[in-house]
């Protein structure tokens, strides 16, 4: 994704009273309906999912089709966590934030 003005989320959803440890059925649920949304980057990491588009519905839109995957798979109960950074005053990418802190210490390690 070039740098514009984008959202992005940190997402995380877990189905309750399954009665089982293992949710990660579950949770592939979830991202096989964030691959249909058009607009729609994600990352999965092991305790959520990182979500960017260029605006917050395609985010929203991207939750609500995450529960009713989620749902459809067998589970009557959801908690889900969402953060959303929506940064306007600049064009960005994902990978800033993470070349920003990663600048920051290579100027504290060159700095010992």
């Amino acid at each position: 994704m070039d740098k514009t003005n984008i959202v992005i989320a940190e997402f995380s959803i877990v189905p309750v009273g399954t009665g089982e440890t293992s949710v990660s059925h579950f949770v592939a649920a979830a991202i096989q309906a964030f691959r249909e949304i058009k607009g729609l980057k994600f990352e999965v990491t092991s305790m959520g999912t990182i979500l960017v588009a260029e605006n917050l519905d395609i985010i929203f839109d991207a939750v609500r089709r995450a529960h009713d995957a989620v749902i459809a798979s067998g589970t009557k109960r959801i908690v889900s966590t969402l953060r959303l950074d929506d940064r306007r005053d600049k064009p960005r990418r994902i990978q800033d934030k993470v070349e920003a802190i990663e600048g920051n210490l290579s100027q504290t390690d060159h700095g010992q």
